[in-house]
């Protein structure tokens, strides 16, 4: 239990080290709009990320193989990426952003698990390493249900901790962020979600 659970963990680190979409958003999140807005962004990701590992675990995984599947997932993934990159480019930053975007009204804070779970959700790599999983999984033979269900839980915990920590240092940062630099803040997030998304299109036409 304890060796299949060290195992998630460690797993989970490795997924928190990759730089994405989801990483730019998060922490962007959490300096514009506050550790709360982000830690709510974070909880998107991580239901996000249950249900792809309860989908593939169970054997939905075999339909990404299939070409109608993988070219739907990254080209309307792709796109919205790039939706949500355009928009971050066309923000304009007011003068008073550090003392009204830290306390972002309770609304504003749910939709902050809706742009988590998507950003997270339409990502065709983040759902390829959900199947890396579950076929790495079935490979051991000699695992219990209950050292799987301690795997997965070590993988999603792990990456949500991490997600937090990250939302958390963010934000002790944002009192030295001004709004120039938020501003210059948002358009680098904005390139590097258009970015993706272009390169998340790309790769699905190469498919």
């Amino acid at each position: 239990m304890s060796q299949s659970l060290l195992e998630g963990i460690s797993m989970g680190l490795l997924l928190s080290l990759l730089i994405g979409p989801v990483f730019f958003a998060l922490i962007s999140s959490s300096m514009q709009h506050g550790f709360r807005y982000a830690a709510v962004l974070a909880l998107g990701i991580f239901v996000s990320d249950s249900l792809y590992g309860f989908l593939t675990y169970f054997g939905i995984s075999f339909l990404a193989n299939t070409t109608l599947f993988e070219e739907v997932l990254g080209y309307v993934g792709g796109a919205i990426l790039v939706g949500f990159g355009v928009s971050s480019l066309m923000k304009r930053q007011k003068p008073d952003a550090n003392s009204k975007a830290l306390n972002p009204p309770v609304a504003r804070r749910r939709n902050a698990f809706a742009k988590g779970f998507s950003i997270n959700g339409i990502n065709p790599f983040v759902l390829l390493f959900w199947i890396s999983i579950a076929s790495l999984v079935s490979l051991r033979d000699d695992w219990t249900s209950i050292q799987t269900f301690f795997y997965y839980s070590g993988i999603l915990l792990t990456v949500l901790c991490t997600d937090l920590a990250k939302a958390f240092v963010a934000k002790q940062l944002s009192r030295f962020v001004t709004p120039k630099i938020l501003g210059l803040l948002n358009k680098g997030v904005g390139g590097a979600l258009i970015f993706y998304g272009l390169r998340m299109i790309y790769l699905t036409y190469q498919v």
